[in-house]
């Protein structure tokens, strides 16, 4: 492998790590805060269980999420300092803003939060963990509008060499971040609530103390997931639209439409190797005209294919390589517009998948749920469990989509914007050689594996030992009106 793939494997790696705590602290972080403001209004004891027990799940995964991530910045310098001199003016702003706004606030009140439980009066500790949650979404938001303006760039000039912003205003507001960021908030809360459908339907399946606990949990996890995959079909709707106008490459190749069709037919699914060049022969089930629906509100609207669209970029962007020994082996070869077409084909429908399979568990364990019921066959708790797996896999595959999708660009030529912003993954590869890459790629991937083997160590610790494990003797009865004693515990 050449430094250029081994980066690219090394970069992958983390970030998808990292990415499976993010989504989940997220979306747990507010159903934690909306559980302890229930307990705060009603008093009931049992939304004080809740808020402990899922709180303190909350909290180990976030502290995993905070050693995962910081490696992700580090990687710019190590392994692609030469895309961070490119995009350094604009890339550095919502970054900071990460870092020095949302995830400042975010720190803070979360120790507040931690440290407060008998420390501050029941609603200034309250209010610490709702600002705690809402940083955590405007950190996903700075985070996005980066991603999104690699993906679409907007707000900034072209001197001596590379974008210059001129408009911070602009960046926030990009078309493509203000999609991206209520489909991965609802992303966020399809992961937390499939947490909470798993961990509490295997509790109460089990019929041991605190079943009111289970049962309030799993419910409000099966509502949040339901209502989440609904926001998901919309948002992913939107976006859909965006990149067939943004990156119809990355569209056509989702779809492996090799030649251009008006109506556009949606591939359902495919049999044989979508890479082929004669993609008719593999498509099996297709809804005709709906491509053009889903990409412009138009069953009759042309949508261009992936041999249409070559020539239009070789015609913008070149046909070789520059000439430069910085590209190693790519310099001066013929530049390969297309993605990976399996990558990005089943990427898209693994998305859609596991999501709608999460949703579908979620609706299930409503129905067995109802009135009072408590599911007792044998098959429940490894439905409800297994199920805790895909939106993870969902949020993965999707992302995994966004961005293989957009190769062989690392930023996206804007089809509207400044000419010159845009740069090939292989011009933004550090000048460092494979040993290197070699050498962190493993120490990286073992740290990780180490990590995880923590996380998943200290979470199956905290959710076998269920409410016990979490609140002491005198208040784990099961009781909806708690007494002085639980009070004063509780602050």
């Amino acid at each position: 492998m050449e430094v250029l793939e081994l980066a690219r494997w090394q970069f992958g790696i983390t970030t998808v790590y990292h990415f499976l705590m993010v989504p989940l602290t997220i979306g747990l972080s507010i159903l934690v805060a909306a559980m302890q403001t229930r307990w705060v209004r009603t008093g009931e004891l049992r939304h004080l269980k809740m808020t402990k027990f899922w709180g303190k799940l909350l909290l180990v995964n976030f502290a995993m999420g905070v050693v995962t991530g910081i490696v992700q910045e580090f990687q710019f310098g190590m392994n692609w300092s030469a895309y961070s001199r490119f995009v350094g003016d604009v890339f550095g702003a919502p970054l900071a803003m990460e870092g020095l706004v949302a995830f400042f606030v975010e720190s803070t009140f979360l120790g507040l939060w931690i440290f407060g439980w008998d420390r501050l009066p029941k609603k200034v500790h309250l209010a610490c963990a709702w600002a705690f949650s809402l940083a955590t979404m405007a950190s996903a938001y700075f985070i996005l509008a980066a991603n999104s303006w690699m993906q679409h760039p907007v707000g900034v000039t072209f001197e001596n060499g590379k974008p210059t912003m001129n408009s911070i205003w602009a960046v926030l507001t990009n078309n493509t971040a203000l999609a991206a960021i209520p489909h991965t908030l609802a992303g966020a809360f399809s992961v937390a609530a499939a947490f909470l459908v798993g961990v509490a339907g295997w509790h109460l399946w089990r019929r041991g103390d605190h079943s009111d606990v289970w049962r309030s949990s799993l419910r409000l996890g099966g509502w949040v997931g339901v209502a989440a995959f609904a926001v998901l079909a919309i948002t992913g709707d939107t976006q859909g639209k965006l990149m067939f106008e943004q990156q119809p490459m990355k569209m056509a190749s989702a779809e492996a439409l090799c030649h251009t069709e008006k109506p556009a037919s949606f591939s359902i699914i495919a049999i044989g190797d979508v890479a082929g060049s004669n993609c008719e022969d593999v498509k099996t089930f297709t809804v005709p005209a709906l491509l053009s629906f889903l990409a412009h509100n138009d069953f009759r609207t042309e949508v261009k294919g992936v041999e249409d669209l070559i020539t239009e970029y070789q015609a913008k962007y070149g046909t070789n390589y520059p000439d430069d020994p910085a590209l190693g082996s790519l310099a001066g070869k013929p530049i390969d517009y297309v993605p990976n077409l399996p990558v990005t084909y089943w990427g898209f429908r693994m998305m859609i998948g596991f999501g709608a399979i999460s949703a579908g568990i979620g609706v299930l364990a409503l129905w067995l749920t109802r009135r009072g019921r408590t599911p007792g066959s044998r098959w429940f708790p490894r439905l409800v469990l297994g199920g805790i797996a895909t939106p993870f896999l969902g949020n993965s595959a999707g992302w995994i989509f966004t961005e293989m999708g957009r190769q062989p660009f690392v930023v996206v030529p804007n089809p509207s914007g400044v000419d010159g912003v845009w740069m090939f993954t292989a011009q933004a590869v550090s000048h460092v050689t494979t040993g290197e890459v070699w050498t962190s790629l493993i120490a990286l991937t073992s740290v990780y594996a180490a990590l995880g083997v923590v996380e998943l160590y200290l979470m199956r610790k905290y959710i076998r030992g269920g409410v016990d494990a979490v609140m002491p003797p005198e208040t784990t009865a099961d009781s909806d009106k708690p007494g002085e004693d639980t009070l004063a515990f509780a602050y």
